[in-house]
């Protein structure tokens, strides 16, 4: 998933997948889905984004996932160089 924002256009793109778009859908004058040939959403434009979304104070979560503990320590620890004696 990634989400633009484009700021000389005041339009936020956020793309669901990379799969071919086979039809688009206004849900109203300023927020356009698309969606492949089974009906799921590949990605919404929001046009106008500062009047209808907060842009500036965009956050991302992943609520639910669990990860193995001992992964996310290592990445979490710092590195730590080995100096040969």
């Amino acid at each position: 998933m990634k989400v633009k924002y484009f700021q000389d256009t005041d339009t936020l793109l956020v793309d669901f997948s990379d799969r071919k778009v086979a039809e688009t859908r206004d849900l109203n004058e300023n927020v356009l889905v698309e969606l492949d040939d089974a009906g799921r959403v590949v990605s919404m434009t929001i046009e106008h984004a500062r009047q209808q979304t907060d842009v500036a104070e965009f956050s991302y979560q992943l609520a639910g996932i669990e990860q193995e503990p001992d992964a996310l320590a290592v990445r979490d620890r710092p590195s730590r160089k080995h100096r040969s004696r």
